[in-house]
């Protein structure tokens, strides 16, 4: 008798699991390969969730150290190249007018408020058209919305470099922070396609590791290039070369399963969706980490130079260092936590476990940093990246799995709307307590004081890092 002929009937049997086996079961949203915790009693449900096909435990499947039960689909490693080059690109075009700022103020001749309108345009449709592009990758076939977004970005990048006047770049980066939008609610709705769940976290974490290599490789080269052939023709070469992106995702972008567009638009309502108290857990603890981050690409270069006494280029090396720490770190600590997962460690213990440590400890080591001697001080600051990693690791994948495919990309558009509020409120307010003291002291005990409310809400606010049942509703 086949499952699909079983419905309404329950089969319960004892299974005797041995030390690393475990049940494997598909979960309510529909993602096959999820594993329950170790137990012998197996419990076969076949019955209809809301109209739906749902089976409880599907099969008693046996996990060793060392095989595998799931694999990433044909093609997975490419593909999660590319968005790994497109989260470069995409943190390099958002981080390159910062770098361009003293030669733009100067040939525009406009005024330190204006430059920071100019600066702070990106963050106001970024941010607020979060929901939206979260909406949308839920809604229609996620890869064309993102090589959409992609497109828009990077001919918003090339056409900076020919625009004349403080109006005309202002409305370019207002579409420029539209096509970034897209980006991470489409990076959770392609994993989970390409990888299972136990496998998930070293691909997230790559792409982790291309957000921090991005301004890293901005500080390091960007300032190089503009300095010898102007702002100019960098901002129209990265832009029109990125349109190259294109090609090769259209050959090897993802398919999704036939039918699956329209099962996911029947996902969780936005009433259940913004009623869940582990969406704004998550968006909290998104806001604190996003609070450093911004603090870097912001901030870390007038700190280094105007504070601790750096040249230009040891500036940029030094703030480089600190991003190529976080990218390594993250790459590493996504592959542990996927290895401890598949030998048996639950992916509360270890997800969550990773984001608490790289929160607390980022916060320790940034104190250290703005107190000890600039020696002592540079390698505070580089083991800061390595806990930053630490931290960013794991975010994306806890926010797949308690999502689902139904409701991970209005769940990221919410999430990324409230972290990237931190944005705005980083600038303005490291800017207020440097003017008012005369130093970044209280600055970066502050950011410290963030990042520990950050550790503390995923310990206590979070919960366990299992997938929320969604009623079944429209999207």
């Amino acid at each position: 008798m086949t499952a699909p002929d079983r419905f309404g009937k329950t089969e319960v049997g004892f299974a005797p699991l041995g030390r690393h086996e475990r049940l494997l079961y598909t979960s309510c949203d529909g993602n096959n390969g999820a594993f329950l915790p170790e137990r012998r009693l197996a419990i076969i449900d076949y019955h209809k969730h809301n109209g739906s096909p749902f089976m409880g435990v599907l099969s008693v499947g046996r996990e060793k150290p060392g095989i595998e039960m799931a694999h990433p689909v044909p093609g997975a490693g490419v593909v999660l190249g590319l968005l790994v080059v497109s989260v470069i690109l995409n943190y390099i075009d958002r981080s390159n007018l910062s770098i361009a700022a003293p030669m733009l103020k100067d040939e525009l001749k406009i005024s330190a408020e204006q430059l920071g309108w100019l600066l702070s345009a990106f963050f106001w449709t970024y941010a607020g058209c979060q929901i939206l592009a979260g909406w949308l990758v839920d809604r229609l076939d996620v890869k064309y919305v993102f090589a959409a977004g992609f497109a828009l970005w990077s001919a918003a990048t090339a056409v900076t470099g020919l625009a004349h006047g403080l109006a005309v770049l202002l409305v370019i980066r207002v579409v420029l922070g539209m096509g970034e939008s897209v980006a991470y609610p489409a990076y959770s709705k392609i994993v989970p396609l390409l990888y299972p769940e136990e496998r998930r976290g070293f691909a997230n974490a790559l792409i982790s590791a291309g957000l921090s290599l991005g301004p890293g490789l901005g500080l390091l080269f960007g300032g190089v290039l503009m300095a010898r052939f102007g702002w100019r023709p960098v901002f129209v070469l990265l832009g029109a070369a990125s349109l190259i992106w294109i090609a090769p995702w259209f050959w090897w972008m993802p398919r999704a399963p036939a039918g699956s567009t329209a099962r996911e638009q029947q996902g969780p309502g936005w009433v259940e969706l913004v009623r869940c108290r582990q969406l704004w857990a998550v968006s909290l603890c998104l806001f604190c980490g996003n609070y450093t981050l911004y603090f870097m690409v912001t901030w870390l270069p007038y700190y280094l130079v105007k504070e601790r006494g750096f040249s230009t280029v040891e500036m940029a090396r030094i703030g480089a260092s600190y991003f190529l720490a976080a990218a390594i770190s993250a790459t590493i600590c996504g592959r542990l936590s996927d290895r401890w997962i598949r030998a048996g460690a639950t992916p509360t213990r270890v997800r969550r476990g990773f984001m608490v440590a790289g929160l607390m400890s980022s916060g320790v080591l940034l104190v250290g940093t703005v107190v000890a001697p600039p020696a002592v001080s540079v390698g505070l600051l580089v083991l800061a990246g390595v806990a930053f990693g630490l931290g960013a690791s794991n975010l994306w994948v806890i926010t797949q799995r308690l999502a689902g495919r139904q409701a991970v990309g209005r769940w990221c558009g919410i999430q990324l709307f409230c972290g990237n509020m931190s944005g705005g409120v980083v600038s303005a307010v490291t800017g207020l307590v440097v003017q008012r003291t005369g130093h970044f002291l209280w600055a970066f005990v502050l950011l410290a004081g963030i990042l520990w409310v950050g550790g503390l809400a995923w310990l206590f606010l979070v919960g366990e890092i299992e997938p929320v049942c969604w009623k079944q509703g429209s999207v």
